[in-house]
């Protein structure tokens, strides 16, 4: 048995379609039936079963597509190492980011893995959530990063480190001489918010229900950046990354403020397609989001 049939087989599950499994295969459909033929005499049990125009699995069948998806990924996986021995990382690497962690976290990462991979074409692109998701899930990146990760059907979760969770606010503004403060004081304050629906702004209602905290939120954007040129001109206070603000605090344009009962934290992750080899090129990237402190 060849792999070549192994993928024919997995393509055929994964179409739903013949022509379809021929297509991706550059060969014909009376190929592809042979195949499966072939296939089910050896077995000796039928391994696909037609529900009108549709090809479906048996049970017999999913098993087999299950185990061969599962050599095919290996083998995959090993042929990329097998050439990366003795040999200059190369090839390309396409990577998706959520404009906050893009903008504040990845660059230091980037400039890293360039130094030390130049031959290897980096693709970096911002984007939301939801579309970092789908572009993984069709194979159009490499990589995702994403906050507060969410394992789904078709994707893996990587974890990164956290970011910390502090409150900003104007120089101007009543607490900012405070180092810390109990996150309750922020009760009745004027809050800048993420919109609602994004995922840091679910977690952020979280916290606040947990603590019973009822902020006045005078504005909602998408972004980090304009929620802090909102806080820089005094219309309210707002929770962001710590990342995020450094830049800020030091030049003295925001104040930054810790919480005394406890730490908050945003959760990063980098999200790969359980299906596909992760690439050399992918797992150096990976290993530096993980620990920044390696590329340096």
């Amino acid at each position: 048995m060849q792999i070549e049939t192994l993928k024919v087989f997995c393509d055929l599950v994964e179409s739903r379609s013949f022509s379809r499994a021929a297509a991706r295969n550059s060969i014909t459909q009376s190929a592809v039936s042979q195949q499966v033929k072939n296939l089910e005499s050896r077995f000796k049990t039928q391994l696909l079963r037609r529900d009108g125009k549709t090809v479906l699995p048996t049970p017999a069948g999913r098993l087999f597509y299950e185990r061969s998806r599962t050599i095919l990924e290996s083998f995959e996986q090993m042929q990329l190492e097998i050439k990366s021995i003795g040999q200059d990382m190369v090839g390309s690497l396409r990577v998706a980011t959520i404009y906050s962690v893009g903008l504040y976290e990845i660059s230091v990462v980037v400039k890293s893995f360039l130094k030390q991979y130049p031959k290897v074409k980096l693709h970096v692109e911002y984007s939301k959530g939801a579309r970092v998701y789908e572009d993984c899930l069709q194979g159009v990146i490499d990589l995702g990063i994403v906050t507060y990760p969410e394992p789904r059907r078709g994707i893996r979760v990587i974890p990164l480190p956290a970011d910390q969770l502090i409150l900003i606010c104007a120089p101007s503004h009543p607490l900012a001489k405070r180092r810390q403060i109990d996150i309750r004081q922020l009760n009745g304050e004027n809050y800048i918010a993420f919109e609602k629906g994004l995922a840091s702004q679910r977690a952020l209602d979280q916290i606040f229900r947990e603590y019973d905290i009822e902020v006045n939120t005078v504005m909602e954007f998408d972004n980090i950046e304009t929620i802090k040129r909102s806080v820089e001109i005094g219309a309210g206070v707002s929770i962001v990354p710590l990342p995020s603000v450094q830049k800020e605090v030091q030049n003295g344009l925001l104040e930054q403020i810790g919480f005394t009962d406890k730490s908050f934290y945003r959760p990063l992750g980098i999200i790969v397609r359980t299906k596909a080899p992760v690439s050399p090129a992918a797992r150096k990237f990976i290993e530096l989001m993980q620990n920044p402190q390696k590329g340096s």
